[in-house]
């Protein structure tokens, strides 16, 4: 990499983007236009003969622009993963912080790759998919008020307000803990059974009721975490390809990122589960219809026993492979790492 100037990385990494979004040879004029570089035109001429003799850019046809030469794209790609481990060190910090705001860390995730790669990004939150109760902390807010705040696998927090008819007092409140702890710490839903909550109920007395409610915020807790949450950025990346940007491939692909069914679709195998590692999809082979004309890149993220989410890419059909598979495994391994640690 350092042989080459700063103002050659500039005029290649306009080279390799220009000619990724329209697929045609790029030109001086079109560098000139498209950089803050304020060269003229026979200035960059000579910059790009200089980068096609060090070969990484090629003149298909005499008197046409140039395109990037493999060299060229391993160059760029090369720069952007290292960009990209700079940042994604600092979403793990991000991360580790701040993980009780698991949204923002995944808008920051879909805003980031559609940022480095040029391309439309699909992330969806993770799933508890049979997630068991790991906590229950039962706090009182205020008279005839107590706050349940239930931890599922993954520590993902859900918290529920309850009414009480009754006044409870810290010792009450404590013991009721230790009781729901005892009793439910472990079990999915399907286990917590008529049995359990028989048993639970006669445990807590004249408490019972307080019990039955907080039984409910449990079962709504994990309900709730059963409806897939997808945060997406970049749709409009597709309009800067020719071949995605007709109005009805275009209005086909926005339609199909706004209808949260069909991103399940994208995100579930054959047998309706997730699919696990990094998986592509080229044309027809997409499990959305609207995305026939797309390639689409998906990676599976892991919290720990069985709860996971995953991360899509959809470009066109001639996207580079390479940096956004590279991109999405350094993406995986790090929340893998970050989530894994925070579990342990």
């Amino acid at each position: 990499m350092n042989e080459l100037s700063e103002r050659q990385i500039k005029i290649l990494n306009v080279i390799i983007r220009t000619y990724m979004e329209t697929g045609e040879p790029v030109g001086s004029r079109t560098i000139s236009k498209a950089s803050d570089l304020n060269l003229s035109s026979a200035t960059i001429r000579n910059e790009m003969s200089d980068l096609e003799e060090m070969g990484y850019i090629i003149q298909p046809h005499t008197s046409a622009g140039r395109i990037p030469s493999d060299k060229g794209y391993r160059f760029y790609v090369d720069r952007l993963m290292l960009e990209k481990d700079q940042e994604v060190s600092q979403m793990k910090d991000f991360v580790i912080e701040k993980t009780e705001k698991l949204e923002q860390v995944l808008q920051t995730i879909a805003k980031l790759l559609a940022t480095n790669t040029n391309y439309a990004t699909v992330v969806s939150a993770p799933q508890t998919h049979r997630g068991k109760v790991k906590f229950i902390q039962l706090s009182i807010v205020e008279t005839g008020k107590v706050l349940a705040t239930i931890m599922l696998d993954g520590n993902i927090v859900k918290n529920r307000i309850i009414h009480c008819e009754e006044d409870l007092d810290q010792e009450t409140m404590l013991k009721l803990n230790i009781l729901l702890n005892g009793s439910l710490n472990g079990l999915t839903l399907e286990e917590i059974n008529l049995a359990t909550i028989a048993h639970l109920k006669e445990q807590a007395g004249i408490h019972s009721k307080v019990v039955s409610d907080v039984l409910d915020a449990v079962a709504e807790a994990v309900q709730a975490d059963e409806e897939l949450e997808i945060y997406t950025s970049g749709t409009t990346n597709i309009f800067k390809y020719p071949e995605l940007s007709d109005s009805q491939s275009a209005s086909d692909l926005i339609s199909a990122f706004e209808e949260k069914q069909e991103l399940q679709d994208l995100f579930a195998g054959e047998d309706g589960e997730p699919g696990t590692g990094i998986q592509v999809y080229i044309g027809d082979e997409s499990p959305i219809q609207r995305m026939r004309d797309c390639s689409v890149v998906t990676a599976t993220y892991e919290l720990g026993d069985g709860i996971h989410g995953t991360v899509g890419i959809v470009g066109p059909k001639r996207m580079d492979y390479k940096m956004v598979v590279d991109n999405l495994k350094t993406l995986k391994v790090q929340l893998d790492e970050v989530f894994n640690k925070k579990e342990e």
